[in-house]
């Protein structure tokens, strides 16, 4: 299934070096390769001389090195975060000592719907929790610098606290991960929601900008025809659980067995979680039954 996204794997950006990647925009790929976040994560600097930071990055001391190098002549005068997850969180606070420049972002790390029973405490263990932002923006929220806008654009469903910036100078968006250019996005309950992740999709795809910065991977340059690809990826995603159904009940593992082909062993639970949510909204819907609440242990069927 994952032919039908024209993935770019090939980013041959380098740890700790800073590349402009459009007019007033820099990138510095920190050093965290992995199976989720490809080759590292993507942190942004707008603007000249008075500058913003997105998504400061890991906490990994050559990767705030670099950063801090990066802006040595200038000021930094806001810190945004697209998500709380730590790979984009974790260098927060020592960006934030070594500046004193203020945090913005939507809000605290929260799931994404009321918690079930056996879901205490499990919430995301790359969760941010311990973060509070300086400024909490609403959606729609316009923030003003030396010579730049960023608007708060609301993308729930990666996380519940996901936003998303509009640069309003370039008609570009700096996305987060909530569209990636090398893989789909992780959506896991309970943070995640796959009802708030397609009308996040939907909501982006139909604003006119074509320019995405995402945080991992290289810059996406048609980002609403890349948007549509993901929708159309999604609703194939719930079709092919839906036709597993249909050889009888089966329990999240039996599904992800038949759905996925050539799964790396790595992502498994990602994937069992992915599933989870399309059933929590297939179940919401009324088009897949469970006893219960939709839960990883669950057992599902067709009306």
């Amino acid at each position: 299934m994952a032919d039908d996204i024209p993935f770019e794997r090939r980013f041959t950006a380098v740890p700790g070096v800073v590349e402009e990647v459009a007019p007033g925009v820099r990138r510095v790929l920190a050093p965290n390769p992995g199976p989720f976040t490809f080759t590292g994560t993507c942190t942004y600097i707008v603007g000249r001389s008075e500058v913003a930071v997105i998504d400061p990055g890991p906490d990994d001391a050559s990767h705030v090195t670099a950063v801090l190098a990066a802006v040595e002549a200038e000021t930094v005068t806001h810190l945004f975060l697209t998500h709380t997850h730590r790979d984009h969180s974790g260098a927060l606070a020592a960006l934030q000592a070594a500046t004193g420049a203020p945090t913005y972002a939507e809000g605290p790390h929260r799931a994404a719907r009321p918690l079930h029973a056996q879901e205490i405490g499990t919430l995301d263990a790359a969760g941010d929790r311990g973060f509070l932002p300086d400024v909490a923006l609403a959606d729609g929220a316009r923030v003003e610098g030396a010579g730049w806008t960023l608007a708060a654009l609301a993308t729930p469903g990666h996380t519940a606290n996901h936003m998303a910036f509009v640069l309003e100078q370039a008609a570009a968006i700096f996305v987060g991960d909530h569209v990636m250019g090398w893989s789909t996005t992780v959506v896991a309950p309970p943070d995640g929601s796959m009802n708030d992740y397609m009308h996040s999709l939907r909501r982006l795809g139909e604003r006119p900008e074509t320019l995405y910065f995402p945080g991992h991977g290289g810059v996406i340059t048609q980002g609403p025809a890349f948007v549509e690809r993901f929708l159309r990826h999604r609703l194939a995603r719930e079709t092919a659980i839906l036709r597993a159904l249909e050889r009888g009940p089966r329990a999240i593992p039996d599904i992800v067995r038949a759905i996925y082909f050539g799964l790396d062993p790595r992502l498994a639970g990602a994937a069992g979680l992915s599933t989870l949510a399309h059933l929590e909204d297939l179940v919401e819907r009324g088009d897949v039954l469970t006893d219960g609440p939709a839960v990883l242990a669950g057992l599902y069927r067709l009306p």
